[in-house]
Formats: C-alpha cells, structure tokens, sequence
C-alpha cells in the first residue's frame, strides 16, 4: 500500500490540507476558509478557536476526498503564516482573545512608545529583524496591555504564546506538545539568531514573560504525535514545522546561496539564500532563520509586502473593479498601454525595504482617460514593483543580479502580472506546475527527516513555465522611476 504525509497549511485566509506520496508527487489539496476580522481601527484578526476546528474538518475532507485509506498516511507536517500569533490559556487551550494576524498594526503605537535611539540597531543585531510592529512580539506585548487580566495570568505562568504552527501543534496533540520551529521562532523577534536561543533581554524589553513561549526544535525535527482526534487508525508523527515562505525554499528547490524567490500569498516574501551564516543587510530587509536541519540552519536575506493577493481581492470584493481574480489579467492585458497610473497598496501600512506603517494607499498618476482595465492594471503592477524594490538591492547586496526569480503562490497564476515581474526585473521568472509549494515543502521536509526520498529527486518530477523579460532596458528605468515617485508621493502625505 502506498504511503502518505498528510501537510496542513494553516495560512492567512484558510486551512489547507493536502496529501504527498511517498516518493513525493502532489495528490490533491482541499482548504476551508475562516474568517477575516478587520476591526473599524483596521485592525486584522483572526477566531483562534475556529481555526482549531478546521483543522480537523479539512483533514477530514481531504481524507474522505481522495479516498485512501487513512492507515496509509505515515506522517503529519505543518506550515503556518507565520507573525500572526495566538495567546491560550494552558490549562484550557482557550485563546485568550483573537489571534492577532502579521498584516496588523495595531501595536505600532506600543513600538513607538518603547523605543529609543538605539532600539532598532540592538534588534536588528540580535534577530536580523527590522524593529516594526509587524512581527509577533509586539502583538503579543499589545494583547498583554490591552486585554484585562492576561499580564497577570502570564506571570503567573498559565498562560501560553506561539505562532499558528505551534497552535495547530498544540491541536493535533490535544494540549501535549508546546513547540515551534527555528524558522517561526525567528520571526516572533524574541529569538536570537546569533545564540540560536530565546533572548532574555528580549523578553524583558516586551514584558514577556519566558514561561509563556514554545520549545525551539529545528524544522524536521519529531513535535509530537497525533491520531487527526480519531480520523487516522493510529498515532503518527508530527515530523515537520517551517513558516509558509520558508517552507518554500525547500520545495522550490532554492538551497544553494543566492538562489532566489517569491512566494506569492495574501502578501508576498522574497527571499534570497545566503547559506549557513547569517550577513549583515542594510536595504531595509531583515536577515531571518529559514529552516533548520540537524542543528544547523539555513539563512535568507527577505523582504515581506503586504499586500499582493489582497491587492487582487481588494480589487474584488472590495472596490469592485473586477469580478473575479482571473480576470484581472485580461483586464490589465486590454488596458491603454500609454496610461502611467501607478497604485501604491499601502492599505496597512507599507514594509520592506520602506517600513511606513503609516503610510495609506492611494492612486498616483491618473487622467481623464484612465479607466477600470488601467486601475486594475495599475494594481498588479503595484504588487511587482514592492517585490522589485527587494530583489534588486539584494542583487547588488551580493555582487550578481538576480539569475531568475523562482514564484509560487495563486498570484504566480496570473499571466499579466508575472511577464510584468519578469520586465520590471530583468530576469526570467520560473513558476512552478503546483501552486501548493508551502504544504509540499514542509512535507519535503518530513519524508526526508523520516528517510522516504532525497530533495533532489523530487525537484526533478517537478514542471514549470518560464517568463522572459521583454521590455526594453531603458522603458524598465522609466517605470522604476515612475514608481519611485509615486512613493514619494504617498509617503509625503
């Protein structure tokens, strides 16, 4: 009987539950979306609670669905957005409030409040990490200020913190298992990535007590078993944990220093390789822990956007400039290629390399001629420009320009926006047959921790489609600039 790794991709708009063999082919992925609690503040959320109930009903359906039998599938790994973090109660595993998700800025003011002038170069030197309320910690230390009663019982001990990858942990093994990988520790800016530690002094500067944050283990490493609560016959083990984008670099194949990507999601990461050791960067993106395999981790200079597939569902559900994502590409292909409409999505805020979480989105440019297809236009070409604005420095940061941008997520299928990326960059863009690549490469990770197969033999079963730049080199100066101004433009507001 053929074996399975169940992968769970606890991302930003939903669960995904998706099944690989045992020689690493993709068989099918089936999601249930939650709900997005966007407050009048503008502050994002997410029901904690229901989360840990899909989890079991989209394992559930991709089980039922694909109609193995579940005594076939040897292994669980998982794969999570990774700043959106939960605080829970020990004892109950009740949440203590919403989770708070990585778009959110509600604790820019606290960031402000607890800085000085030498805040962010001590951040940055112990985490690689810009000091920004993006990343967990200040989410967490808001939930401890603002919600009644939960500093005192987080110092009493009672209480715990972590990332979706340790709530949904924490689910499968009913309360058993309080872990988190190296690749989610790092982004929580409590870890040192220099000591490879939880940092005390880190914890103080946030008033976080140490007693609420999850065990460290590297990325493959065994974090508990589980039976899904009876949907498998038997216990099996939990044999892989790394955030969404990381687990990307894996399954991408991008294991080789300066090999580069772009996972495409409801914001974007781009990630360039950098080996074994972590570098000094000063374009504004953040030196972070990308996985960890037998006690030696791999590091990435990366940059996250906000806003890229939710520039699409933007242009959907909420300005109403296009009925459905697919469409936008028709649209963009049909608009006036005079017009110079530029759309800067600073919706919450804008991140790498600018960091202005104050900034709010606008159109920039527009005349008596523009219409819906160059709005629509204008938008996803905004989503290649903030990934342009991070590959590029990071080509000169290393001496070589980008080779070719490998992408994956739901965006990477759309046309227009992907010969786009490959103008603006001047590079090839590979994007992969499988817009799954997060789930898949944590379960790369588990069948080769559990010794199934080899990276590189799954990589070849992999197929892809290759984008190659078309714009003229000097067009490609003049839209860079055109964008550089529309920023300009935005953030002088």
């Amino acid at each position: 009987m053929k074996s399975y790794i169940l992968s769970i991709d606890q991302s930003t708009q939903g669960t995904k539950a998706m099944l690989v063999d045992e020689n690493g082919a993709f068989l099918l992925r089936r999601d249930i979306p939650h709900r997005q609690l966007v407050s009048p503040e503008g502050w994002v959320g997410h029901d904690a609670t229901e989360i840990a109930g899909n989890i079991f009903r989209v394992c559930e359906k991709v089980l039922h669905d694909s109609g193995i039998d579940p005594a076939a599938v040897i292994a669980v790994a998982v794969t999570n957005q990774r700043e959106s973090v939960a605080v829970w109660d020990r004892k109950t595993g009740n949440p203590v409030c919403e989770s708070i998700v990585w778009q959110c800025n509600r604790a820019a003011e606290l960031c402000e409040r607890l800085a000085d002038s030498r805040t962010p170069a001590l951040i940055r030197e112990k985490t690689g990490l810009n000091y920004s309320p993006f990343f967990s910690a200040p989410k967490v230390a808001w939930i401890l200020e603002n919600i009644p009663g939960v500093r005192e019982r987080a110092e009493r001990g009672e209480l715990c913190l972590g990332t979706m990858d340790s709530w949904t942990i924490w689910q499968l093994t009913d309360g058993r298992s309080h872990f988190t990988d190296t690749s989610n520790a790092n982004r929580t800016m409590l870890y040192n990535i220099q000591t490879g530690t939880w940092d005390e002094s880190l914890c103080r500067f946030f008033g976080i007590p140490e007693s609420m944050l999850p065990d460290v283990l590297d990325s493959d490493a065994l974090f508990g078993k589980t039976d899904l609560r009876g949907l498998l016959p038997h216990e099996v083990p939990i044999h892989a944990a790394v955030g969404d984008s990381n687990a990307i670099v894996v399954s991408h194949g991008c294991i080789r220093q300066g090999d580069a990507l772009c996972g495409y999601g409801t914001g974007s990461a781009v990630i360039v390789n950098v080996g074994h050791k972590p570098i000094n960067v000063t374009n504004g993106a953040n030196m972070t822990t990308l996985y960890s395999s037998q006690g030696r981790a791999v590091f990435g200079m990366e940059g996250v956007i906000n806003y890229s597939g939710a520039v699409v569902t933007w242009l959907t559900k909420n300005a109403g400039l296009a009925e459905n994502a697919a469409q936008t590409s028709a649209m963009a292909f049909a608009a006036n290629p005079q017009d110079k409409t530029y759309m800067v999505p600073a919706f919450t805020g804008i991140g790498a390399p600018h960091w202005k979480p104050n900034a709010t989105a606008a159109y920039v440019g527009m005349t008596r001629l523009t219409g819906q297809n160059e709005l629509v236009r204008a938008a996803l070409e905004s989503v290649a420009y903030q990934i342009a604005d991070l590959v590029l420095p990071a080509g000169e940061r290393l001496g070589v320009p980008a080779r070719e941008l490998r992408v994956a997520g739901g965006p990477s299928r759309n046309a227009y926006l992907m010969q786009f990326q490959s103008d603006i960059l001047g590079c090839p863009v590979v994007v992969p047959e499988y817009e799954e690549l997060s789930g898949i490469g944590s379960a790369y990770l588990a069948g080769m921790a559990m010794g199934l197969f080899d990276l590189e033999t799954v990589l070849k079963q992999q197929k892809t489609t290759v984008f190659q730049p078309k714009m003229s080199e000097e067009e490609r100066q003049e839209r860079l600039l055109g964008w550089k101004h529309a920023l300009d433009v935005v953030f002088q507001y």
